[in-house]
Parts: structure tokens; sequence; C-alpha cells
């Protein structure tokens, strides 16, 4: 299934889906110059966009699938939760791209505060049920998959069993998905060659983030900053979606298109 991953971070949305099984991203859009270095570091020839206002939609083939964890600075409790009048509510630039794309699915995250902010949760879920999908908003906390701390998050799948998905271009077939210079996107990252396991402490700032440590690297955006990176990385990782949900939803996605 081909990904258009919007607001991609260092690509968590990504790389969760590539260990659930045939994911693939088609494209990146992602403007913080520390993710875009991890980006092209570890997706090399995954086209990236900066804005997601000006990606060419008509280049991408065909998406069947949008994700994107939307800008939470709105909604986020450590913020002045100004909503949709911050001008950093990207939420109809998301909406516009499934209007344009008909991908057959969509996953959103964003913060627990979006769900009871006016124009937050509720809009989303009127909006998509305007362009013809079913959604279900669910609130997946990060100890669900495990994690040593709870980081609640709130969780938009999108579904759009009848929708004629027209807006997509030729398909043409690009090969295998990417793999890592180990050979190893999937769920063998562990340092012993297992699969990768929950640390009580990851090496930045203590927190067990659920990224495996070759994506984690010290020198993956000196070229951008300039400098060493730890401040761009703890922020990198605590904007960060938690790979370990997005997995269990691609595997949901997977099963139900068996069962279609």
């Amino acid at each position: 299934m081909q990904v258009l991953d919007l607001f991609s971070g260092i690509g968590g949305f990504s790389l969760g889906l590539e260990r659930a099984g045939p994911f693939r991203t088609v494209a990146f859009c992602e403007r913080d110059e520390f993710c875009q270095a991890v980006l092209r570091k570890h997706w090399p020839d995954t086209p990236l966009y900066e804005d997601v206002r000006t990606i060419p939609t008509g280049g991408l083939g065909r998406v069947d699938i949008i994700v994107g964890g939307f800008p939470c600075q709105p909604w986020s409790q450590a913020g002045q939760q100004r909503g949709a009048e911050d001008d950093r509510d990207l939420w109809p630039e998301m909406a516009r791209l499934v209007a344009e794309l008909r991908p057959k699915y969509l996953i959103g995250e964003n913060v627990r505060g979006f769900v009871s902010q006016p124009m937050g949760l509720q809009r989303s879920l009127s909006d998509l049920e305007n362009l013809g999908y079913q959604a279900v908003p669910f609130i997946v906390p990060a100890c669900a998959v495990n994690a040593p701390h709870r980081r609640d998050r709130v969780w938009i799948v999108a579904h759009a069993a009848q929708l004629q998905r027209d807006g997509g271009g030729e398909h043409t077939e690009q090969g295998e998905r990417q793999v890592s210079k180990s050979g190893k996107r999937g769920g063998t990252d562990g340092e012993d060659g297992g699969p990768q396991q929950w640390l009580p402490e990851s090496r930045m700032g203590g927190m067990a983030d659920g990224f495996p440590r070759w994506l984690d690297e010290p020198d993956c955006g000196r070229v951008a900053t300039g400098v060493k990176n730890r401040v761009p990385r703890l922020k990198a990782l605590g904007n960060a979606v938690v790979p370990q949900v997005v997995e269990q939803i691609g595997r949901a996605i997977l099963a139900a298109e068996e069962g279609e």
C-alpha cells in the first residue's frame, strides 16, 4: 500500500507501517531541518517536500493511505490552545489532500487535548464524513504497546470502503520497499539481531521513545544544524509518534483488506 506521510518528523509513521507489512512511502512532507536530515539519511530515494500547502499531488501516483500527526500546538495544554485561530492549524490542508487524492485510508494523530477543544476532533470527524469516509477516534497511550510511560494520543482512523478513488493518477510499480543499510527495516532492530524491546531509558533524556538506535544517531542532523544535536534530537523525539502504535494500526488495516 502506497503511503503519503505528512508532518513526517523523523519518520515514525513510515517506520511503523513498514514493520506492519507491505507499505511503501511515496513522499514525505516535513519542514524542520533536523528532521529532514534524518529522513534523507534513512529514506534517501523518497521525495521530501517542505510545505503541505504546495505538495505537487499530480506526480505522486496512486496514494492508498495518508498519514500524519498534524501540528499539535493549537491544541496542546503546553501552549495557548488557540485551536483553529492558530496559524499552525493545518488540519484543513490535510483534509484538502484527502479530497484531492482520495486515499482508501487515513491515519491522523494529535494530543489528547484535541478531543475536547472547539474545532478539534469533532471538526476533523465531520470533515471526513463530508468527504465520504467512516472515521473512528481512539485514545491510545504508548503504554498500550508496553512503553514504560503513558503518553496519551488521539488517533483517527478513517476508511472509504465504497469511495471511487479517481484523483491518484496512474500507478507504476517502483520496486520493493526500501530497507535500512542492515537490511532490517522490519521488527529486527535490536542490537542482538532480535526484535527491538522497550528500554528502561533511551540515550536521549531518559525516555523510552520507541525508535530503534539505528535511526536515533547523534550525527544524523549535524549537517542541518551545524552543532551537536542534543536539543534538536530531543525536540524531534518528543514530537514523534510512537512507531509501535502505528505498526498495530497498520496490521489492523492489512487484516481488514484481507477480509474484503
